[in-house]
């Protein structure tokens, strides 16, 4: 086991909250500082583009978007599906040489079928600011899969994690980590004692299964061409945008390049000391992508004191396949990685539209 004294790994809330003030984070706001993530914003910097792309190292985006087909979006203006835009993010960085930063989507595009993809100057990977010390502006690709969107000023489509090392926890670490803090529960609040079912990839990975025993077992995306204003929240008729899912027996059809909002059979707890990112699955377990919002907070399913018995994920699964999928086959994995030091703010103590969550959950657009 790490000491935990060390402060190494994922740098919580008041750690973020000191490179903002030491102005290695500048135009970030700190009502933007999550337990363990900053959310990024967008500026209305915004260009329809051809496709997504990669600077090479040492390239600046906006000398990249010199040389390839763009021209100029307004922000308020419909971003359309099947396009692809770049917008300039109103955060820029300059880190110290030990600090580096990976980012995930959040929720809010996640559940209505919006890739995007961080892209930083100089750094030909996506969603990645590596190695540290990295200097310089960040950009995010926007493209709308299924609905038609209206973004704003402001709106936060990804979050950025910053580390000072890499402590991801081992099958070992794991094991011990769950006989402490009790991280996997079943539905009814059961505690999962033994992991061993969900450890079958024996890479510090727990591999989640999909819930069919709901009353609703989750929801597939109408094809529309209505437009879903992103600042509008609690204010759509989700049956203009969804139609619910029906089981067939024992198992649901999931149809290829379909969009669906699902949701796993375990409840997952996350301590104050660590967070949680969903990795990708292996085409061992089938074609198909089943999230993408892929990161949870400290304190996700603990409750504001620890009472918490943890709370299920919801899924944003996208089949490239015809698939047949059955009640607790496999659908998503999770790695726990440990903070430097327990953040100010956990997850169950903050507001959040998914604090209540008892299935599949959509977006908080919906009614």
């Amino acid at each position: 086991m790490r000491e935990t004294n060390k402060k190494i790994g994922a740098l919580p809330s008041q750690l973020i909250e000191a490179l903002i003030d030491a102005g290695s984070i500048q135009n970030a706001k700190e009502g933007n500082v999550k337990p363990s993530s900053l959310d990024l914003t967008l500026s209305t910097e915004c260009y329809e583009v051809e496709g997504i792309f990669l600077p090479d190292a040492g390239e600046k985006i906006k000398n990249l978007l010199s040389r390839i087909r763009h021209k100029k979006h307004s922000i308020d203006k419909p971003m359309l599906k099947n396009k692809v835009y770049m917008v300039r993010l109103s955060e820029t960085l300059k880190l110290p040489k030990s600090v580096y930063a990976f980012c995930n989507p959040k929720s809010t595009s996640g559940r209505i079928d919006v890739h995007v993809r961080l892209l930083a100057d100089g750094i030909p990977r996506y969603d990645s600011v590596f190695p540290g010390g990295f200097s310089g502006e960040l950009w995010v690709s926007i493209a709308p899969k299924t609905f038609n969107i209206k973004v704003y000023e402001g709106l936060s489509f990804n979050q950025l994690r910053f580390f000072n090392a890499d402590t991801r926890l081992g099958d070992l670490e794991l094991e011990l980590i769950h006989k402490k803090y009790k991280l996997a529960y079943d539905l009814n609040g059961k505690l999962l004692s033994n992991l061993d079912s969900l450890m079958r990839d024996h890479d510090g990975s727990l591999l989640l299964t999909i819930d069919l025993a709901q009353k609703t077992l989750g929801y597939e995306s109408k094809d529309t061409d209505k437009v879903l204003d992103l600042s509008k929240i609690n204010h759509y008729d989700w049956r203009e945008f969804f139609s619910p899912i029906k089981k067939n027996g024992k198992y649901v059809y999931l149809k290829r390049n379909h969009f669906y909002i699902l949701s796993t059979a375990e409840s997952i707890r996350i301590p104050p000391m660590f967070a949680c990112e969903m990795a990708s699955m292996d085409d061992r377990s089938g074609d198909f992508r089943s999230h993408y919002a892929g990161f949870l907070d400290p304190g996700w399913g603990w409750g504001k004191n620890g009472e918490g018995k943890g709370r299920p994920f919801t899924l944003e699964v996208r089949p490239f396949e015809d698939l047949v999928v059955r009640d607790c086959q496999p659908i998503a994995k999770i790695k726990f990685e440990r903070l430097a030091e327990e953040p100010d703010q956990i997850y169950d103590a903050i507001s959040s539209n998914y604090l209540v969550q008892t299935g599949p959950k959509l977006a908080k657009h919906f009614k």
